[in-house]
């Protein structure tokens, strides 16, 4: 193991790259990569995956002490580029301190923003520069700061903060965040800091240097939190890899109207058009982007607010595809005008954008055919067999509502309001959507257990849509016109309230919403499929059969360019209804006479499934398994 523990960027420089990411985490390698090619980054520090496993070997106490010379020496130098000093008053230096795992893992771990800030600080921040904007701005990152803290490092339930936001809106009369005034935000920040004491019995702790080392630690703990094991399960994510850390300085797109924050791709993560696609807001933090919590503007739109650092933004674009030779998904910030890129990786896609794109770069001269097919991952190409709406049923049916289609597919089924709902109709054998005002983290297992996702707010980078595409789940989010009352499990759109268990349908191409079941027929597969299949087949060595128990599947198999069935399991030609009865008879039978006439009935059934299975096969090979279960498994 490593005994350097932390690595350094800056200003150009770095101490790591791109292939390190094993050591330093694909977020830090890329932070340090972009410093290297003259990508506008902030300074910072990447504490790396091996002391993570530290961490869990050795205990806190033990890593808080290897660190602390690392650490300190690390933040002076970034301070000395920063030209501000972490834990002054009058010239604070303020940071954000993330998670970066190897493999990206969205919205799984924890992040901490507006990290130095306490009362003397802000005050003397607000003394330094009069300007009203300015002194909103302060005690917007201020409550923003003791809220994440207080819910992410801390475990005090967020809930009682949405609450008191939600009741200080109600109380001005505004309906978003961004229209409350400083004085508003000042009450919030007192109140949330009240609201601290009275759940953990002591002050909100006011040292930055405290406030970093428990940060960093809490960052270390959330890899073993529940819905970073439940990601690394389903994507085949080894628990020994762990997470890096990475502090940076704060940019601030809440600092005023001239600053914004936003995610973007260079190509369509949905369906893989070469077109850039992304998000922003104004005057906001980069939460609120993929959060949802306000549904953000199209990033063509932010030429016109903010043009010098729009054009910036392109050439940087060209840049990292050009650079990393695929999609790049990019988190980005504008502080007074100024843009920096805080974040680029390989974007996360469908896997029809993925065929698309793997295609497009090979045309391009970016990948070769070998490399294309690398590219893919095997387990995301039966998103593509995902059902489309009929097409007969889809022309005579009238969208009730609309919202983005974030992720592609087609999907109907019961409405329910919770992810444990969710869970719960699903072990019933119910097909449901689960319906939302944004998705959070914790709902990854309700989300896995739903046919589709509709959300209220956020946008085509919201964690719902992420999410939703990483799992081939069809996703509508941001439609605004719903209505929702979760705490009666109910909504409203269109004018019709639609309770628990109503059925829905929703298209996660178009992002329609439907009332009602629309049936839904197999999608069919696009060229690109064909193209990046045969590329397989020109280079790989080993030949592909496939499972297969009734002639229906091996014909879809054979289609699909399966070269032979690897088993039949005869037992399952026998499981539809009208063939259960005579097996039954079969195996209840008291005399030779019975047994033979049960038998009567089935061997034409099975004559007739073999012959039709070895025609299917088109002279390709076939594995017959006799009987394998216990009888009773035949039995009511």
């Amino acid at each position: 193991m490593t005994t350097k523990r932390v690595y350094t960027f800056g200003n150009g420089k770095a101490e790591g790259k791109a292939t390190m990411k094993n050591l330093l985490g694909g977020k830090g390698a890329n932070l340090a990569e972009m410093n290297l090619i003259g990508v506008p980054v902030p300074p910072g520090f990447t504490i790396t995956t091996d002391v993570c496993s530290e961490y869990y070997d050795l205990g806190k106490e033990k890593v808080v002490e290897l660190l602390k010379d690392d650490v300190t020496n690390a933040i002076k130098g970034v301070e000395t580029l920063m030209k501000s000093t972490f834990g002054d008053v009058e010239n604070p230096l303020l940071v954000s301190v993330r998670s970066g795992a190897r493999a990206s893992m969205p919205g799984m771990m924890d992040t901490i923003l507006n990290l130095g800030l306490n009362d003397d600080v802000v005050a003397a921040m607000i003394k330094g520069n009069p300007d009203p904007a300015f002194e909103r701005f302060v005690y917007d990152s201020y409550r923003r700061f003791i809220q994440m803290f207080s819910d992410v490092v801390m475990k005090v339930d967020k809930k009682y903060f949405e609450q008191l936001i939600d009741k200080m809106k109600e109380e001005k009369g505004v309906k978003f965040d961004v229209d409350l005034t400083a004085a508003d935000l000042k009450t919030l920040a007192e109140q949330f800091k009240a609201e601290y004491k009275k759940q953990l019995g002591t002050d909100f702790p006011s040292d930055p240097v405290e406030q970093l080392k428990l940060a960093i630690e809490v960052v270390f703990r959330s890899w073993d939190n529940p819905r970073a094991n439940v990601y690394r399960r389903d994507n085949d994510i080894p628990y020994s890899w762990g997470t890096a850390v990475n502090v940076m300085p704060m940019v601030f797109g809440n600092l005023n109207n001239e600053s914004g924050t936003g995610v973007a791709f260079t190509r369509d993560p949905a369906t893989g058009e070469k077109k850039l696609m992304g998000e922003f807001l104004i005057n906001a933090q980069g939460e609120d982007v993929v959060a949802g919590v306000r549904t953000p503007m199209p990033i063509t739109q932010m030429e016109q607010e903010f043009p010098e650092a729009y054009h910036e933004f392109i050439k940087v674009c060209e840049t990292l595809e050009n650079h990393y030779h695929d999609m790049q998904d990019m988190e980005f910030t504008v502080e007074n005008k100024k843009l920096y890129m805080l974040q680029c990786r390989n974007g996360k896609r469908t896997a029809q954008a993925a065929l698309q794109i793997a295609c497009d770069l090979v045309d391009e001269g970016h990948k070769t055919e070998e490399e294309a097919v690398l590219m893919i991952d095997p387990r995301n190409l039966d998103t593509l067999l995902h059902p489309q709406f009929d097409a007969k049923a889809l022309k005579a049916a009238t969208p009730m509502g609309k919202g983005l289609g974030a992720s592609p597919g087609a999907a109907c089924g019961k409405v329910v309001f919770t992810a444990d709902d969710a869970e719960a109709w699903n072990a019933k054998g119910e097909k449901v959507i689960l319906v939302r005002l944004e998705t959070s983290p914790e709902d990854i297992t309700g989300m896995k257990a739903s046919q589709g996702i509709l959300t209220v707010r956020g946008g085509m980078t919201s964690h719902a849509a992420v999410v939703a595409r990483g799992m081939g789940t069809c996703c509508v989010s941001g439609c605004g016109d719903i209505k929702m009352d979760e705490e009666n499990k109910k909504f409203e759109l269109a004018g019709k309230t639609f309770h628990e268990g109503d059925y829905i349908s929703i298209d996660g191409s178009t992002g329609n919403i439907y009332d009602g079941i629309i049936p839904t027929v197999d999608a069919s597969i696009a060229g690109t499929f064909g193209r990046v299949m045969s590329w397989a087949d020109k280079y790989r060595t080993l030949k592909v059969r496939t499972n297969a128990d009734t002639p229906t599947d091996a014909k879809k198999a054979r289609e699909l360019g399966a070269e032979g069935i690897g088993l039949c399991r005869t037992e399952h030609m026998f499981f539809e209804a009208d063939r259960i009865a005579a097996f039954r008879e079969m195996i209840c039978s008291d005399t030779v006479e019975e047994r033979k006439a049960a038998l009567a009935k089935i061997e034409p059934m099975q004559q007739g499934d073999f012959e039709a299975l070895y025609e299917a096969l088109e002279g390709n090979p076939v594995t017959i398994r006799f009987l394998d279960p216990p009888l009773h498994e035949f039995l009511p």
